[in-house]
C-alpha cells in the first residue's frame, strides 16, 4: 500500500517508474523482514517468496484505484 501511495503522492504517471517505486520499496521491505525473521525461518528466501504475488495485486490495484479517484472528470 505504501508504495502505491508514494506514486500516486509523487504523481507518477509513468508505468516504469511506478514498477521501479514498487520494485524497491519491495526489496526495501524483504530486507526488514528478514532480518526481523531470519530466527523464526529456516531459509531467508522464504521471505522472499511469501506474499510476492499479493504484494503486487494490491500495489497494482490501488495504485489505479487512487490515480483514477484523484484524476478523475466527468
Amino acid at each position: 500500500m505504501l508504495a502505491a501511495v508514494v506514486c500516486v503522492l509523487l504523481n507518477i504517471e509513468n508505468l516504469i517508474t511506478g514498477a521501479g517505486v514498487g520494485i524497491l520499496t519491495y526489496l526495501i521491505s524483504d530486507k526488514i523482514l528478514k532480518q526481523l525473521f531470519i530466527n523464526k525461518i529456516d531459509k531467508p528466501s522464504t521471505v522472499t517468496k511469501t506474499g510476492i504475488g499479493i504484494y503486487v495485486i494490491t500495489f497494482v490495484f490501488l495504485w489505479t484505484l487512487l490515480y483514477t479517484i484523484l484524476h478523475f472528470s466527468a
